[in-house]
């Protein structure tokens, strides 16, 4: 007795998924509003689309592992342990560390101190606490006696961080110093003369810090502030600059692509998902463009001794905004800002609003990258449907910046006017106002666009083909494939490197859900697909427990059940494609190419001493038709052979 999922296809055919498949099923996501084309079972075609698929994403991808592997060649300069004033400065910090700020911060100053260039990506949601982490790497490395490059998107963010650098680094013996074009020309050669010289220990700066003229005497760690915000031709002399140089990439929405590197180890990766303690999620509201509205949600943050961000990205007509609000709010000090302005007006005006001086600052997307003013905790958008996704999501992030509750309204025209993209946007912004959903946004956004270019101009085609979490899948086995076939795979120490993608599990034996012990089908789909997903023997043993507090003690077949998703994730570890258990006689069956890079490792090694020594029992190996496998008899429960499968690991 098995339980399968059927599958309707195409002129009515049909194919059972075992339940110890389900994970093979995904759902078809691409651009919203494009109709998934249909398959005939049999044709070949969803396979050679598949092969297709995989072939170009190949192609791109050696390239990538090719760059990784040279940084992994490249000596760089390895930093030394954390000195007294590192500790000092840490314990400056007027925060406690949240766990995954100080796990992120240990990461970072691993990577430091080994011999190979660091490429590490920080992704963590607006006000996290990336910027610490910064400040630390930077101070570990002036310690050193290096130079530090801090890049920037805006000019208002090169302002704010070198307020925060100099702030946190007053104390110690550290020269900080920013470029952008708030600087008189005068100043920027005098700032260019004095980092050849070494005289700078921290520069910060917009993309001019990328310009040919700009020297250092001894660089030791560039830090990348959204690096999604900068074009072709900064990321090319970015390339150039990070070959022997420590790398520190910060981010709160990642782009799909930056993301998918970090997630197939061509970058490494931290997420800092806790919020800091105290932080409260901002309140989204959706509202028209109605003066009494706006009147009463300035009012309500002046009279608690706010202030507040109207953000309006047209400069044409940002001064009539400005007349408007001194209208209908006598009593609120406004000031405007925008790109536009001649730099040293902007930056007074900034750093006015920042004192205090004024109520209400009006401005452009400028503020979107980087503004810390804890007291500001109101935001208006004005026509937020003009605004992408992750760019309102960012906007936001500037308020609720400290234990105050704050409010972001959203102005938008009646939803009838509104696009199909629009509207779902302005919903995702307002459904995912919980801290830390950077993440999700991200995902949303994806799902609203179109996935776009994850490895190059062309792959987008392949998307909505196949749908996102198809061509995510066939991209790992891509990645796996290449990784197999590395001819530098005896030096990489077998645990880390993964050979297979997936293991196929085939039983005769009787592995499912009885209809008395949970009779809804729709939960019954719902449990399979929870415990198939599980990566983790916690995970496992969780889901067990709490199936117990539902609905009672589990029979034979449940608790055997759960064996075989400890087993898949075991066989994909040890480089094993299938294992069927059938009759009392378990298979084990190896890689089937024969040229991979699997057979060369100690781990294969190590199985096969195993079984020839026969300390395991009456286990043997056979071979035919390049297809290599191990035979133990005498198997007659799953568990049994989890236990196999261990005393082989």
């Amino acid at each position: 007795m098995q339980e399968a999922i059927k599958i309707m296809y195409r002129d009515g055919d049909v194919i059972f998924v075992s339940v110890h498949s389900l994970h093979k099923i995904s759902k078809y996501k691409s651009k919203d509003g494009v109709p998934p084309k249909i398959y005939k079972l049999g044709s070949g075609a969803w396979n050679k689309l598949k092969t297709t698929t995989k072939a170009k994403i190949k192609d791109i991808a050696k390239e990538l592992i090719a760059l990784y592997a040279e940084r992994k060649r490249t000596k760089g300069f390895a930093f030394s342990a954390d000195t007294y004033l590192q500790d000092e400065l840490e314990a400056s910090f007027m925060y406690e560390d949240t766990p995954d700020q100080s796990a992120a911060t240990k990461a970072v100053k691993h990577d430091m101190e080994s011999p190979n260039p660091m490429d590490r990506l920080v992704c963590g949601d607006v006000g996290f606490g990336k910027t610490e982490v910064a400040i630390r790497a930077a101070f570990k490395a002036v310690c050193d006696s290096k130079q530090v490059c801090v890049l920037v998107p805006t000019t208002i963010l090169a302002l704010q961080h070198y307020k925060t650098f100099t702030e946190r680094l007053g104390k110690f013996p550290c020269k900080i110093d920013y470029i952008s074009r708030l600087r008189s020309a005068k100043d920027i050669k005098e700032i260019t003369k004095n980092l050849e010289s070494g005289k700078i220990d921290i520069i910060i700066g917009t993309h001019r810090l990328v310009n040919k003229n700009i020297k250092f005497k001894d660089l030791g760690l560039l830090i990348i502030d959204e690096e999604q915000k900068f074009g072709v031709s900064a990321k090319e002399r970015l390339r150039q600059l990070k070959v022997e140089v420590d790398t520190l990439t910060l981010t709160a929405t990642p782009i799909p692509r930056t993301l998918q590197f970090s997630l197939l180890g061509a970058r490494d990766l931290s997420i800092i998902n806790t919020p800091p303690p105290n932080r409260l999620p901002v309140q989204t509201d959706i509202i028209d463009f109605n003066e009494e509205y706006i009147k009463q949600a300035i009012d309500n943050e002046l009279e608690r001794g706010g202030q507040v961000f109207f953000v309006h990205n047209r400069v044409e007509d940002i001064a009539a905004v400005e007349q408007m609000i001194n209208r209908i709010c006598p009593k609120a000090k406004t000031i405007t800002g925008h790109g536009k302005m001649e730099p040293t007006l902007l930056e007074n005006r900034m750093l006015d609003f920042i004192r205090g001086d004024y109520d209400v600052l009006i401005s452009t997307t400028i503020i979107e990258n980087g503004i810390d003013i804890p007291n500001a905790n109101t935001m208006i958008i004005n026509q937020a449907h003009m605004f992408g996704l992750s760019d309102l999501h960012q906007l936001r992030g500037r308020v609720g910046r400290s234990s105050v509750k704050a409010y972001c309204y959203l102005i938008v025209p009646p939803a009838t006017s509104l696009s199909d993209d629009a509207r779902r946007r302005i919903k995702a912004i307002e459904a995912f106002s919980e801290l830390g959903s950077g993440f999700n946004i991200a995902m949303q956004d994806l799902d609203i666009r179109g996935a776009g270019n994850l490895l190059g101009g062309e792959q987008s085609g392949f998307i909505a083909d196949m749908g996102f979490e198809t061509y995510q899948r066939i991209l790992n086995e891509a990645f796996i494939e290449i990784n197999s076939q590395r001819q530098d795979i005896a030096d990489v120490p077998s645990e880390d490197v993964q050979f297979v993608a997936d293991c196929a599990v085939e039983t005769d034996m009787e592995l499912y859900i009885p209809d008395d012990y949970v009779s809804q089908t729709t939960e019954k789909i719902k449990l399979y697909k929870e415990l198939d997903a599980m990566k983790e023997d916690d995970g496992i043993d969780a889901f067990m427990a709490s199936l117990e507090d539902r609905f009672g003690p589990p029979p034979e077949e449940v608790k055997q059940l759960s064996f075989v998703v400890r087993i898949r994730h075991l066989a994909v570890k040890m480089g094993f494609e299938k294992i069927v258990l059938r009759q009392g006689v378990m298979l084990m069956y190896f890689i089937s190419d024969a040229s991979s890079a699997y057979y060369k490792t100690e781990q294969y090694q190590r199985i096969m001493s195993l079984v020839a020594s026969r300390r395991i029992g009456k286990v043997n190996y056979k071979q035919e038709q390049n297809k290599l496998w191990i035979k133990v008899p005498g198997v007659d429960s799953i568990s049994k052979a989890y236990d196999i499968l261990r005393s082989l690991k």
